[in-house]
């Protein structure tokens, strides 16, 4: 007999069955730090393959992140980049000046504000972000295809729910239009 706060192979596969959203306001620690499991191992085999590319070319994940929201973002100010990503100045500097003497991503005043610094991918940085992209990209229409719609729904409010304001913030920033500054 199951003891209190465990759970029988019939109540897990009748609990894998309901319609998501179900039983949430029941989650248990332990389908807490499942759901933490998931997170850590998906999250360590999502960048894998992009950390085999950055391996060769002495980079890392910050490198990674800075190309992505660059490419995201032509003509993103570093202010705006450092309000994404959530660092300092010289945590900043430190992954952008090789990127820039690399010949990865440029950097331009802006055309109405000459203080601002605007950062764009050169071609050699779209096709690093590209191939980049296209390795996770694989991974990620295999997860969405076998998942459904509706798990790919349910995931983006999941994640939405994980993120802070701030992170909301730039999401709704990266999903509306481009500000008229950038597009000239």
């Amino acid at each position: 007999m199951p003891t209190r706060g465990s759970s029988t192979i019939a109540e897990m596969a009748e609990a894998r069955a309901l319609p998501a959203g179900r039983n949430l306001l029941f989650l248990r620690e332990e389908e807490l730090r499942l759901a933490q499991d998931l997170l850590f191992f998906g999250y360590r085999d999502f960048t894998a393959g992009a950390d085999e590319i950055l391996a060769t070319l002495d980079m890392g994940r910050a490198h990674h992140r800075v190309l992505h929201f660059v490419g995201r973002r032509p003509g993103i100010t570093v202010g705006d980049l450092l309000g994404i990503l959530g660092i300092t100045k010289q945590s900043l500097g430190r992954v952008l000046q090789p990127l820039m003497s690399d010949g990865y991503v440029v950097q331009a005043p802006g055309e109405s504000d000459r203080r601002q610094r605007r950062l764009t991918l050169t071609e050699k940085g779209m096709a690093l972000e590209r191939r980049l992209f296209e390795r996770q990209r694989e991974t990620l229409m295999r997860a969405y295809r076998e998942a459904g719609p509706t798990a790919v729904e349910g995931f983006r409010r999941v994640m939405r729910g994980l993120m802070g304001e701030d992170a909301q913030a730039s999401i709704a920033r990266l999903e509306g239009p481009e500000p008229e500054s950038v597009r000239r």
